[in-house]
């Protein structure tokens, strides 16, 4: 089976990536090159930018596909050029969504392939929308052979999954190892999931090649349900410190930030979630999610302290936290007079 990965190196690809060069798959990375030297070998690049179409369209002339999956799309428009450049080249074509195109907000915390999409907090999932109705249409009315993956929240060895960041995660971290105060949005008890990628690549992977994901939206996520609280605990038990949170709302976070939390908290994170993964147990007998998230965020967070070129530090974001407890301290002070 020879398969096509534009990118390749991501957060989800890589761990896809490194499965299915174990599994004796023939794959072909379209990349620029950036990263590549985090892989193991076995896999044919084709160094390309995918924005460059006249030069990507040289380098696959003369190569047919089984699967072909974009992890880098984020616009119709993307799309649209992938489908000019293996319409007639693959047998499958994978475009990977997101979760946070359902439903905001949510009638129902339980989550399907039939919760509805629509999102009008987060540009981000709009554009996940357009894509999938896009592809959809192709499908409908030329037979084009999609199949689309909504991953949620999915986290690797090199940056600690969290709710409230700035530019990366690892100021966070670094607050909980100076016993600062952290923060987590609302009051931590709305539920979600964490997935981690070895468990996400072999659902992916389950879905390469299949027929009958064709034409299909399909969800990969744990089964594991946690509060951010939990969350926010587990990584500070990994990193061997006490917890010490600081509530805010998520309203309250937006109004005071100049980073995006309107989309990434009101329209993603704040709400809670739980996934039925059943149509992907169905199309993919036997798969299951085992890295419970204890212990895999312990392996992140060894990952991450043995590499001090993970641990990039974000000054602005720290004075930022500060800001904003001093302001709930100042506020209950002046109520309380």
């Amino acid at each position: 089976m020879r398969a096509l990965f534009i990118g390749g190196t991501g957060t989800i690809s890589a761990a896809i990536t490194r499965q299915m060069l174990t599994q004796g798959w023939e794959l072909y990375l379209l990349n620029r090159g950036n990263r590549n030297d985090s892989l193991p070998e076995g896999a044919h690049i084709l160094q390309a930018d995918i924005r460059d179409e006249e030069a990507v369209a040289r380098l696959v002339e003369n190569l047919q596909f089984d699967v072909v999956a974009d992890f880098i799309a984020f616009e119709p428009v993307q799309l649209e050029r992938d489908y000019r450049l293996f319409r007639g080249r693959t047998k499958q074509f994978i475009f990977i969504s997101s979760a946070s195109a359902y439903q905001k907000p949510l009638s129902d915390y339980r989550i399907d392939e039939g919760t509805p999409l629509a999102n009008p907090y987060w540009l981000y999932s709009r554009n996940k929308i357009a894509c999938e109705d896009f592809l959809m249409k192709l499908y409908r009315e030329e037979g084009f052979p999609v199949t689309i993956v909504r991953p949620s929240h999915t986290y690797d060895e090199r940056s600690i999954p969290l709710g409230v960041h700035g530019k990366g995660t690892w100021q966070v971290a670094k607050r909980m190892l100076e016993h600062k105060p952290v923060i987590i949005h609302g009051d931590g008890t709305s539920l979600w999931t964490m997935t981690h990628n070895s468990d996400f690549a072999r659902g992916f992977i389950g879905l390469m090649g299949n027929l009958h994901a064709i034409g299909e939206a399909v969800q990969i996520t744990s089964d594991e349900s946690l509060t951010w609280n939990q969350i926010y605990e587990a990584i500070a038990a990994a990193l061997g410190v006490p917890l010490k949170a600081v509530h805010v709302s998520s309203e309250f976070l937006d109004a005071c930030s100049t980073e995006d939390f309107r989309g990434g908290l009101i329209g993603d994170k704040a709400n809670s979630v739980v996934f039925n993964n059943a149509k992907l147990k169905r199309l993919v007998p036997g798969f299951a999610a085992t890295v419970r998230f204890d212990q895999g965020i312990r392996q992140t967070i060894d990952h991450v302290l043995a590499h001090p070129e993970l641990q990039k530090e974000d000054p602005e974001f720290d004075a930022w936290c500060d800001l904003v407890i001093q302001a709930l301290d100042n506020a209950v002070k002046a109520v309380r007079g």
